[in-house]
């Protein structure tokens, strides 16, 4: 029996760090064939109505949830494809929804610091649409992700949802890894000696869109 358990221990682990290291491939930044030409004529997102989610946690023990605003966003669609896009997120906006008071505070504060996205310096990150397709009934959004300067090419799996003038674009969840990005703090990757103190590499990100011509 005890032999029984720790083969489902085990297996149960191996899962679990199978599915933590399931991450969006980063690529080296791929040339923006179509750009939004006529915003008037474009989807304006709605930054009130609109949020991207994170979590991030450490090897072992605390994991925190937030969710980071829109400064803003447009993008065109033809024939119920998106044809491009431009998402500009607001990095002051970064905060914690798992916490409360000067714990809430102190993680917004060090996150916005140097030692993660140093916000003083770059206020932005910037997502922009190279092109999309549908595979299997899903859309994947493949664009450049820019963050403290550094850009690199990723692909996100998503729904586009149309009513009228309205459009909902929503992501699945998926992982990026933050070294990719020179965000290097508390990486085990960079820092060993910290062991099971690292902080994941993993971030994950959500995004909910809505946008209206």
């Amino acid at each position: 029996m005890k032999k029984l358990i720790l083969s489902l221990a085990i297996v149960a682990i191996a899962l679990t760090s199978c599915k933590s290291e399931k991450k969006v491939e980063t690529k080296e930044e791929v040339k923006v064939e179509e750009k939004v030409t006529d915003p008037i004529n474009s989807y304006n997102v709605n930054v009130a109505e609109s949020s991207i989610s994170w979590k991030g946690d450490k090897k072992v023990g605390d994991a925190h949830n937030g969710v980071i605003g829109l400064e803003k966003g447009l993008f065109d669609i033809e024939n119920g494809v998106l044809k491009a896009g431009e998402f500009v997120i607001n990095m002051n906006s970064i905060s914690c929804l798992d916490l409360e008071g000067k714990k809430k505070a102190s993680l917004e504060g060090h996150l916005k610091n140097k030692d993660f996205f140093d916000v003083e310096k770059f206020p932005t990150a910037k997502f922009v649409v190279a092109s999309s397709e549908v595979k299997e009934g899903k859309l994947h959004i493949t664009g450049n992700l820019t963050i403290k300067d550094v850009t690199k090419s990723i692909t996100i799996p998503a729904t586009l949802t149309e009513n009228g003038n309205d459009i909902t674009l929503k992501s699945e969840k998926f992982n990026v890894d933050r070294t990719d990005f020179g965000v290097k703090y508390g990486s085990g990757k960079f820092f060993e000696s910290l062991k099971d103190k690292a902080i994941n590499d993993l971030i994950e990100f959500s995004f909910d869109l809505k946008a209206r011509k």
